[in-house]
């Protein structure tokens, strides 16, 4: 085999090792629907539905005129279905058919509030109910677990006018619904789908008569999934701000239902929701959207705002998340937001970026520097945007500081990679371990410094970072230094030189014009601030770059890339600078 950059090199055991391990699992959960116990196996019947819980998520009542009119948009993707049902036709993406099939969209077909929308919807559910679709899209737990809290959650619109035949096919549909994620958590599904099975039974334990067994097992691996994945400073495992987002959208929910069928929510549940609250704030820019960090593309500016009402703290953000690898800088109209964690472990990881030490910068509320986010949909778009040249920071002969699962190296490694893939999602193989941060404040500013080692075993390079806040000034210093440490490989390639290229990437933001002037580099925002940028220790590049965390869809942007070369060691010397003078709006 190849040791080159087409082939697995030093992480073929890892990838020998991944798929032994995941065989594994495959057998565990054979074993385990074999034995199950007869509770597990035994047809769920619902007896009633007695309460709808509330939906948190915002609707458009304009998404109803588009579905009459046959046309499906999700995840940035459109199907003209004409007079057919959506279900008769290929997915346009597979993240369009995760929204589909979890019937999220139902939610704006109930805000339309018409006679029409709730003979759609109906006619829709009645769709799916009688087997139309592709049952393999359908089946996934995840989409599995969004259907069912939607069935719930939805059940007015659905069921308003229904006759007692379609009520019963209803019920029976939420009672397979939930068979099949008990047996998923049986057999045992990766954790995070854990989490998602978890909350969906718990939700029909609350929401139905007749299944309180339910309830009662799905609790127990609610408490025990939350105690496992909701990190101390309210981060999930995942590092996946947009993960938290949407299990806060159901977490707030599924509390309330506890309290109105008079259940004591589980402290548990309490305890996440009162610790995940606050890391929003730490990530939340000025502008009202997150940063683009590790799985996050566009913000849901409702969703957020709705999630830190219920925020009883009120307060200024957190500056500091330790166990979630996350750090704020605050001063005057500056906000300074950085990726100074670790990788997340491997089942966690299947939206991660390879962006450690990475920032985004907003001034009032237009962003400055970004990272690219994470598109809606398409898996090759996905993993560029996952790569390091996709984030602002640093990169090493074009390689990126994570390794993905991807097809590479001989027939069978790549027939493994696909296998893996569709068993876990694009995980990632290896990433830097060893982050260190420290943050200062001093009397003319704030300091945060940090380092990684995602590029120690391909070429022996050790990068640090600091940035200096200086909020009186307006003005942001960095420093990227590189220092060769260890036995890392001197070359990639046989006969190359010892040296590498190095490129640090700073993400402009669309709404950001950039052009060269005398001393350095212009950024002038469309609200009428105007900053400069300088380097020293580097050629200083503007080159094109795609924003693909735009609310439309992906934009074209500016980048401006530092390039130099590293052999034992190399530094970097960086500076934004407001113009005094600048107006700011």
């Amino acid at each position: 085999m190849a040791w080159g950059p087409d082939g697995w090199g030093p992480d073929r055991w890892r990838l020998y090792r991944l798929v032994g391990r995941e065989v594994a699992r495959t057998v565990r959960g054979a074993v385990a629907r074999l034995s199950a116990p007869p509770a597990i196996l035994a047809r769920v019947r619902v007896g009633a539905l007695v309460i709808a819980p509330q939906d948190l998520r915002t609707s458009d009542a304009t998404f109803a005129d588009d579905i009459y009119s046959g046309l499906f948009v999700f995840a940035g993707r459109s199907l003209a279905a004409g007079g057919g049902s959506p279900f008769d036709y290929a997915p346009p993406s597979p993240e369009w058919a995760d929204e589909l099939y979890g019937f999220g969209w139902l939610r704006h077909l109930r805000a339309a509030d018409t006679a029409l929308a709730r003979a759609n919807a109906r006619s829709f559910v009645s769709d799916f109910i009688a087997g139309r679709g592709d049952p393999v899209l359908a089946r996934r737990t995840p989409v599995a677990a969004r259907r069912l809290i939607s069935f719930l959650c939805q059940s007015p619109l659905v069921l308003e006018g229904a006759d007692h035949g379609f009520y019963d096919s209803f019920l029976r549909a939420i009672g397979r619904n939930a068979q099949q994620l008990e047996r998923d958590l049986r057999r045992g599904v990766v954790p995070p789908f854990r989490l998602n099975a978890a909350v969906a039974l718990c939700y029909a334990g609350l929401c139905c008569e007749g299944i309180q067994s339910i309830l009662r097992r799905a609790t127990r691996v609610l408490v025990r999934e939350l105690e496992r994945q909701i990190l101390a400073d309210g981060g999930h495992l995942s590092r996946n701000p947009r993960f938290c987002v949407e299990l806060l959208l159901d977490l707030l929910p599924l509390r309330q239902a506890f309290l109105s069928r008079s259940v004591e929510p589980p402290s548990a549940l309490l305890r996440a929701i009162d610790r995940m609250l606050p890391l929003l704030r730490l990530l939340r820019h000025p502008d009202a959207s997150l940063s683009h960090f590790n799985g996050m593309g566009a913000t849901d500016a409702d969703h957020l705002a709705t999630l830190l009402v219920y925020d009883d703290t009120f307060g200024r953000p957190m500056m500091h998340a330790p166990n979630s690898g996350y750090e704020r800088l605050e001063g005057g109209r500056v906000v300074l937001t950085a990726d100074v964690g670790a990788c997340a472990p491997l089942p966690y990881s299947v939206a991660a970026g390879a962006g450690c030490l990475s920032f985004e910068m907003s001034s009032g509320p237009q962003r400055i520097v970004v990272n690219c986010g994470l598109p809606a949909s398409g898996p090759d778009l996905r993993q560029l945007a996952r790569s390091t040249a996709a984030h602002s920071t640093a990169t090493v002969d074009d390689a990126s500081s994570c390794r993905f699962v991807v097809k590479s190296g001989w027939w069978w490694e790549r027939r493994m990679s696909a296998w893996l893939s569709r068993r876990l999602g694009p995980v990632v193989l290896r990433g830097p371990v060893n982050v260190a941060a420290e943050r200062v404040e001093q009397g003319d500013g704030l300091v945060l410094a940090a380092r990684h080692d995602g590029y120690m075993q391909e070429f022996g390079l050790i990068h640090e970072r600091r940035w200096h806040l200086f909020p009186e000034e307006g003005r942001l210093d960095g420093h990227d230094a590189f220092m060769r440490q260890g036995k890392g490989a001197k070359a990639r390639l046989p006969g190359r030189a010892r040296g590498h290229s190095v490129a640090v990437r700073f993400h402009i933001h669309p709404a950001v014009a950039v052009r060269h002037v005398p001393g350095g580099i212009e950024l002038a925002s469309a609200l009428g601030e105007v900053w400069l940028f300088d380097a020293e220790g580097a050629e200083v590049r503007i080159e094109e770059s795609v924003y693909f965390a735009g609310l439309s869809g992906p934009r074209r942007s500016d980048q401006i890339v530092l390039y130099l070369a590293v052999t034992d060691s190399a530094e970097v010397r960086w500076t934004f600078a407001r113009l005094a003078g600048a107006s700011a709006r």
